[in-house]
Formats: C-alpha cells, structure tokens, sequence
C-alpha cells in the first residue's frame, strides 16, 4: 500500500482521514458507512488538508476504534489496524471490509440507531431506497436482462434530463412511493442507477 499516494489523492469513498478520534460514537457513522458500501480506509494521524500530524497514543486511537465498531455499531464490525511510519510520524491505518450482513447501523448520542453510507468523500444518512437496496444485496438474485415498460420510461426520462427522483418517476408512471422505489431499487442492485445525494435531495443517474 502507497500510503503518500493514498494522502495525495485525498478523501473519497472509501478512504476517511482523522487527525484523532475524539469520539467513538461519531466514528462509528464513518465505520458503517464504508462497510454498507465497498469498503475503506481511515488513516488517523492526517488532518483534513493532507497534512501529516501523526498518532500520539496508537493504543488509545486503537481503543477508541475497537470500542465504536463494537459498542455503537450493530451488527459489529471487526477494523483491521497497520502501523505505517511517514516522514517519521506514525499513522494508523483502519481498515473496514465490505460486508455482507448489511445494513449496518451507528448508534448517536441519544441511543438511537441509523444507516450511514459512503457518497464520495462523505458519510451521509442512508435513504430508505438505500437502506432496501443494502437488504437486497445480500441475497442472491439474477441478472436484469430485460426492461418493462416503465423501467424504459425512466431510462428514456434520464436520457433526457440527466437525472430523477423518487418523486419524479411516481408522477411519470402515476405509482405509489411505495411502488416506485421498488422499480428504482431493482435497477440499482441491476447496476443500471446510481443513488446520488445533494444537501436537498436523492436523484438517480444512469450508469455510463
């Protein structure tokens, strides 16, 4: 592993930097949002910036780790830690397999659990499109081989707009909610959409 790459290419899906861990129930979110997606890294001992500031206390970052992806994760997680020395400063590296008991949620302050997920370089709270999608990718299902009707509408709608939402593809096909997102969560496990979230709302795009 090229740890300096890794630092230089920054923040993304599956890779978290911390300068510390100051709180084990807020890392829990990051832990359960790699493993509800592909995976990660959480490099502690780098700041935000890239700057390389590196762990006081490995035993303490360890502990706070152990204890989230234990305490405040369920189902719980096992992190796999490497010691790497950069520029003679210690990072520990906290390594988060993909799983496959999803989802997995992260206990917050007042005892209450949620789903996180990876969305570039964020931990964001899983939508329930997503919280069904990470269920349904436990089981093993078939290929997608061919389009109703209405898959076909929103492929065309895309295709014109770039873009829908679970909203917008109810109005089109004049579906319940409920109805609709079961459409939207089987072309995604299909590999056909991508979930996409902004500060105001969770559309779809096609996969190029």
């Amino acid at each position: 592993m090229n740890i300096k790459r890794l630092i230089l290419e920054g923040e993304n899906v599956s890779l978290d930097f911390k300068k510390t861990i100051s709180s084990a129930e807020k890392i829990a979110k990051t832990l359960v949002a790699f493993a509800n997606n592909r995976g990660g890294k959480l490099l502690i001992g780098v700041a935000d910036d890239k700057t390389i500031k590196g762990v006081k206390s490995e035993d303490e970052e360890k502990y706070m780790i152990t204890k989230a992806a234990h305490v405040y994760c369920k189902p719980a997680l096992e992190p796999i830690f490497e010691e790497i020395i950069l520029d003679h400063k210690l990072i520990l590296v906290v390594h988060i397999a993909k799983s496959d008991t999803k989802p997995h949620y992260a206990m917050d302050e007042n005892n209450k659990w949620w789903v996180y997920y990876r969305v570039k370089d964020k931990s964001v709270l899983a939508s329930k499109i997503i919280i069904e999608v990470l269920k349904e990718s436990n089981k093993v299902t078939g290929q997608l081989i061919s389009y109703s009707d209405d898959e076909r509408r929103l492929l065309t709608y895309i295709e014109e707009h770039g873009r829908i939402t679970l909203k917008e593809f109810s109005k089109l096909t004049r579906y319940s909610n409920k109805k609709a997102q079961k459409i939207i969560v089987r072309l995604i496990l299909a590999n056909i959409l991508i979930p996409n979230t902004s500060e105001k709302e969770e559309y779809f795009t096609a996969v190029n």
